[in-house]
């Protein structure tokens, strides 16, 4: 079992060629390199150009790079996807997908881009429609040459658009985080949890990844560097977790017990699906620390 590690996903403006350039010294597992959000209309053509060569050149090391285009039907959105496509980044995120149909649509646009079969297609959830449609915009992953690989969770639009106000338990956002996640997992994908907004309140950053974990999230998108090691920390097994886990995935290896549903280890009842939990935990743990 092999895994990528998705524990921090920072955001960086595509128009700022000093934000791109740091990028590739960041220990973030995955950068967002931003043309929707965080560039200004009349930026837009330059951010394009400014990430498109930025990705070109590489040196990104083991970081995942994401492009988030514009929505498909604004007027930077298909160009957006043509030009992210031709320089194979890992994915391409798409923003406000209300459908599946909204899926495939992206999907033939990166396949007239001609786009290598390597680059995935991640997916903003930050509507009302993409959480009534979470279950649809997910089975798309089964469709024949999906390339949907992630979900990622717009709570900031979901807060303005619901017109609900968050607690520190986001009490309000419990339906969406959990309805994201279950469908995530129901088709095989990768989710992400939606920024904290206070970057420099980090002990309520802990809180809220500590929160996302509980949930099932794989990790945490980030809005400045200073974030990056809490969500580091947090998404990580811990030391004692991995050492757990291995030690189940030894007994289970006993001769003695192979063959075997459920064993019983220092005292407690282990069953087989434990043994899955712990191969994902030590496959984690092991892409972690081999990423230095």
């Amino acid at each position: 079992m092999s895994m990528t590690p998705n524990r921090s996903a920072l955001y960086m403006p595509g128009s700022n060629a000093r934000a791109l350039e740091k990028a590739k010294t960041l220990a973030a597992d995955v950068v967002i390199l931003d043309l929707e959000d965080a560039v200004a209309p009349e930026q837009k053509a330059t951010a394009r150009k400014l990430v498109t060569e930025a990705v070109a050149a590489g040196g990104f090391g083991t970081r995942q790079v994401v492009i988030r285009v514009n929505a498909l039907d604004s007027p930077w959105g298909l160009d957006d996807m043509a030009a992210a496509a031709a320089v194979k980044p890992n994915a391409i995120l798409l923003p406000k997908p209300n459908t599946g149909a909204d899926i495939q649509r992206a999907t033939d646009a990166l396949g007239r881009a001609k786009a290598d079969a390597s680059v995935k297609l991640w997916a903003m959830i930050e509507t009302p429609l993409s959480i009534l449609n979470i279950a649809d915009i997910a089975g798309t992953a089964r469709h024949a040459g999906s390339r949907l690989q992630c979900f990622v969770l717009g709570t900031n639009d979901l807060v303005k658009e619901t017109r609900t106000e968050l607690d520190a338990q986001r009490t309000a956002a419990l339906y969406w985080l959990s309805a994201a996640v279950t469908a995530a997992r129901a088709h095989g994908l990768v989710v992400l949890d939606g920024v904290y907004n206070a970057f420099k309140d980090l002990d309520g950053l802990k809180r809220e990844c500590l929160q996302g974990r509980s949930l099932g999230f794989d990790g945490k998108t980030l809005i400045h560097p200073d974030q990056i090691a809490v969500a580091n920390e947090v998404f990580a097994p811990a030391a004692e977790e991995a050492m757990w886990a291995r030690k189940i995935i030894a007994a289970f290896d006993e001769p003695g017990n192979l063959g075997k549903g459920v064993i019983t280890l220092e005292g407690r009842m282990v069953e087989l699906l434990h043994r899955e939990m712990a191969r994902r935990t030590v496959a984690i743990a092991d892409a972690i620390a081999a990423r230095g």
